[in-house]
């Protein structure tokens, strides 16, 4: 019973600090009375709180509308059937891919902030992606998507939003490339474009994408629908990252078995064989065709379950980094996961502070002979090992650690030497060193690490920065990222081999 009173102690993840509706959810009550067609869908609860029928498309439909109106001064619709998202859902997607970007994780396609290239796999009727992206932070996009009735009305969702619509290029997928793209080929694959768009340099002919032979090719999945990313992307294009909603069934029975939400969705939206596992593996195995192209792909996870088999696959192709994330709009989660091709950046120490001063990470699949002492030994021993100050208490179970700046770029560096292993990098360049540009803290960090009993084979490992203000708080981050490698590899049954928050 103490270890369960523990794990629903865990603070649950929330929607995102800088969505529009972290501080201010809708108001049912105001929206009804600033937009006539709004209100017949709002009631009053026996609670005296205004609510809308989640079960009535017609409700959510208008509830989207009103929002994208009233938050974001942009005209939307859609036709009855389509899937219609959800804003705030879909707004913690976009500051979590503003979030990567911004991150010194991987080095950055170019400098200009205001040059982000995005791409909408599936954007459909809605596409709600694009138009967020755009009217939030000025991002271009292509929305690709297969059928005629998405295409039309993204296209005039598109239209109907003069400000933003030449950041906007809405491009058909071309079906008939998918029977050449498991298959050996010498010959130039041609890709179609339904719209051109001169303003943003997206809308040339279509051009030919590069030719590949079998050993480029990775192994089959259940994915037998129409091309995802190659064949769509054209040769020479390169985007800041790709985002998706991807169809998270494998049957429309399956898509219908939550009877608390009616968001629509056509089977082209909801369903494809193997479910989001197997589209989200197509994308996976476009990316290994595609690597550099893109700087970051990602893509939305509607099942926990499958992100461990996903991040398997990541490691196998060879990507350098994997990130995930979860999405949480009131009872709905979600999850994001997101992976690069770039050799990751070497820089040391951010100049800027820490964004998290908590953080944690699970042990699972511990070895029999190991428990929460012989861990929290060995995080005594690791830091020890690099110089840092340690103060061991086994009755809290807590490590207190002090290191200097030597001792974190000590750590640091151990850190990007490990990770060129595990990903077969090549790079022989030393990490660099304090220069006129990056000024060296002169302050201790001071961090505590925990360790909590879980489960049988399960441990909770928690770091809590001291000092947020700190300038060395900023390594703390990778620190406590470069722990949970090093307790994965020694502890866990399953070797980890690529960075994962």
């Amino acid at each position: 019973m103490k270890n369960k009173k523990r794990r629903r102690e865990q603070p649950r993840p929330t929607i995102h600090p800088r969505n529009k509706y972290s501080e201010n959810p809708p108001d049912f009550a105001l929206l009804a009375s600033l937009y006539p067609s709004f209100s017949p869908f709002v009631f009053y609860g026996r609670d005296g709180r205004p609510r809308i029928d989640w079960t009535d498309f017609g409700a959510t439909r208008e509830l989207t509308r009103v929002l994208l109106l009233h938050d974001h001064g942009l005209d939307w619709w859609i036709p009855d059937g389509q899937l219609c998202p959800t804003v705030p859902n879909r707004s913690n997607y976009i500051h979590w891919i503003e979030d990567l970007l911004s991150s010194e994780i991987i080095p950055k396609i170019n400098n200009n902030a205001d040059n982000i290239r995005g791409f909408d796999i599936g954007t459909g009727a809605n596409c709600i992606y694009p138009l967020l992206g755009a009217s939030l932070l000025g991002w271009a996009f292509v929305g690709s998507d297969v059928t005629d009735v998405a295409l039309e009305w993204a296209e005039r969702n598109v239209k109907t939003n003069p400000k933003i619509s030449d950041l906007i290029e809405i491009r058909k997928v071309d079906t008939c490339m998918d029977a050449v793209l498991g298959e050996d080929s010498s010959e130039d694959l041609l890709c179609n474009g339904s719209k051109t768009n001169p303003s943003n340099g997206l809308g040339r002919e279509s051009a030919p994408i590069s030719s590949y032979t079998r050993d480029d090719a990775v192994e089959e999945n259940s994915y037998s629908g129409p091309p995802i990313l190659f064949g769509v992307v054209r040769d020479g294009e390169t985007f800041d990252f790709c985002m998706c909603n991807p169809p998270f069934f494998e049957s429309m029975e399956e898509a219908g078995l939550n009877p608390k939400t009616s968001c629509g969705g056509t089977s082209q939206e909801m369903v494809c064989p193997g479910g989001e596992k197997a589209f989200i593996t197509r994308i996976i195995e476009d990316s290994v065709r595609l690597k550099q192209s893109f700087r970051w792909y990602t893509s939305m996870v509607g099942r926990k379950s499958n992100l461990k088999s996903l991040i398997a696959k990541l490691r196998e192709v060879g990507v350098t980094i994997v990130k995930t994330t979860e999405f949480v709009q009131g009872q709905t989660c979600r999850w994001g996961i997101a992976w690069s091709f770039v050799p990751p950046a070497r820089k040391i120490v951010s100049p800027y502070l820490a964004e998290k001063s908590n953080l944690s990470f699970m042990l699972e699949g511990l070895q029999r002979q190991f428990g929460a002492i012989h861990v929290l030994q060995s995080i005594e021993s690791f830091f020890r090992e690099a110089g840092a100050s340690c103060k061991l208490n086994v009755h809290s179970f807590s490590v207190d650690i002090t290191a200097s700046n030597d001792h974190v770029k000590g750590i640091l560096r151990n850190k990007v030497a490990l990770l060129e292993e595990s990903v077969g990098g090549d790079c022989e360049e030393e990490p660099p060193s304090c220069s006129d540009t990056m000024p060296c803290p002169s302050d201790d960090l001071s961090f505590c690490i925990i360790v909590f009993q879980q489960i049988p084979g399960t441990l909770l490992v928690k770091g809590s920065l001291q000092r947020k203000d700190g300038l060395l708080s900023g390594a703390f981050p990778s620190i406590f990222q470069r722990l949970e490698e090093v307790l994965k590899q020694k502890f866990c049954r399953e070797k980890a081999s690529v960075a994962i928050s």
